[in-house]
């Protein structure tokens, strides 16, 4: 068996593994690339695998870059199975169609305003790109083993285990006859409390683990008294709270807190709280379709979208943005790479009454990057807008076990790997991870290079 390192090596973005045994050829992950323009690029480079001949792709989870490259790998001619957990599929029936809606969205607008290189800007797949893409999707239960074949000449097979992190989202066992290997996927916190807690996969011979917070350690706070100290200071200026936050997983988590917030009396009863996504929106279906993943019950989740008001339309967005009053706004993208939050961002921004909270983690040359590290302006729509308002960013709020806890979930595998391959990670995220794994743990560990081939052992 060997892997090769198509993403998600030297980077937090861009997952996809391709793994081959005699002929069968498999790909793990399928994201796009987010961030700086040189990873941007490559999405648009010729995938380097001959799609004829790639015999099926495999999903942890729905977040855009681990899946959000499907529809371009349909659009390129693969016509084989893509196999994920039900709720995944449920997910990307709603991420990826909204992807290729903003990619048309974006080249619209560069195209109006004449702001991009490209003449004619072109997505890079369209929403009814993405849509012909899930026709491809097979839902696999949890734990069962399926397998993929080429006639018999080479045979995979795999289970999916969950990994927290986000509904539906796996980490994957892959075995042959010579062996096996985990994939962590992106692991999840123990104390989330929405979605359950990350799961021990049996044991590997080999695992390739995620580094997102690698060098880091999560703050010891309560995120819902973080959240209190920061929505009731802005209010006392009369600002408002725009929070970037992915439409899945994020956007519900800060709902939850908001609502319990607002329960307890600790903030305001009649603040208004708008959810402008209507992605975010929809997911709710999909979480009230498997609430037996989640640790909140089905009354806690009623309540809490009834205390929300969801922004349908393009014109109620825009309303928003003539808003004074205070309020707290969630709308995507959490990186600010796109979606309805530029043009909060716009208005926001300038006002030093106003705070922008960042909820999640921000990869490297994204809108989101640059203002937690402080740029007094950003680039939105080819116009510079100036960045006076409160930034904070909150780790609490992260979705990503942090350093302490990747070493706890591999100290509980139930056989020591062979070796520990480190990615989906910043290069100095990953390398401290990696020392670590060598030093505390006393595993043999790696960071590979893009492109770069193993054989497993």
């Amino acid at each position: 068996m060997k892997i090769q390192f198509l993403g998600a090596s030297g980077t937090v973005t861009g997952s996809r593994y391709l793994l081959s045994h005699g002929e069968t050829k498999i790909l793990l992950d399928c994201g796009l690339f987010q961030g700086f323009k040189n990873l941007r690029l490559k999405n648009r480079d010729p995938f380097p695998v001959d799609l004829e001949k790639l015999d099926a792709v495999i999903l942890t989870h729905a977040h855009i870059d681990h899946s959000g490259y499907v529809p371009l790998l349909v659009k390129n001619g693969y016509r084989g199975p893509i196999y994920t957990t039900p709720p995944t599929v449920d997910l990307c029936e709603i991420m990826l169609p909204d992807s290729g809606f903003l990619q048309e969205e974006e080249a619209r607008f560069a195209n109006l305003r004449g702001f991009s290189k490209h003449h004619p800007a072109l997505p890079l797949y369209t929403m009814s790109d993405a849509k012909e893409s899930l026709k491809y999707f097979k839902a696999v239960p949890w734990g069962a083993v399926t397998q993929v074949s080429k006639g018999g000449l080479g045979t995979f097979e795999f289970q999916f285990f969950p990994a927290g992190h986000l509904l539906g989202a796996a980490s994957v066992r892959v075995k042959t006859e010579g062996g096996s290997i985990i994939f962590s996927g992106d692991l999840g916190r123990s104390n989330d409390p929405m979605v359950r807690d990350p799961e021990i996969p049996n044991a590997a011979d080999e695992l390739v683990v995620e580094s997102t917070y690698g060098n880091r350690k999560h703050p010891d706070r309560d995120p819902q008294e973080e959240l209190r100290e920061i929505i009731t200071r802005t209010i006392q200026r009369k600002g408002i709270v725009l929070i970037p936050s992915f439409a899945v997983g994020r956007a519900q988590l800060i709902l939850y807190y908001v609502h319990r917030l607002k329960e307890a009396g600790q903030i305001p009863r009649d603040l208004p709280v708008y959810l402008n996504s209507p992605m975010a929106a929809e997911a709710n279906k999909a979480f009230a379709a498997h609430m037996d993943e989640l640790k909140i019950s089905e009354a806690e989740l009623n309540s809490l979208w009834k205390s929300v008001r969801v922004v349908g339309t393009p014109e109620e967005s825009k309303a928003l943005n003539a808003r004074t009053e205070p309020a707290v706004i969630i709308a995507a993208s959490g990186m600010a790479t796109g979606g309805r939050v530029l043009h909060h961002l716009k208005s926001i921004a300038p006002d030093p009454k106003n705070t922008i909270l960042f909820v999640g983690f921000q990869a490297g040359g994204t809108r989101g990057d640059l203002m937690v590290r402080g740029a007094e302006q950003v680039k939105i729509h080819g116009q510079y807008w100036p960045i006076r308002a409160e930034l904070v960013n909150l780790e609490t709020f992260s979705a990503h076990a942090d350093a302490d806890g990747i070493l706890k979930w591999i100290s509980a595998l139930k056989r020591k790997p062979k070796r520990v391959i480190v990615t989906h990670g910043e290069p100095e995220a990953a390398d401290a991870l990696r020392h670590r794994i060598e030093e505390e743990l006393g595993l043999r560990a790696l960071v590979p290079e893009h492109g770069q081939e193993f054989h497993l052992h």
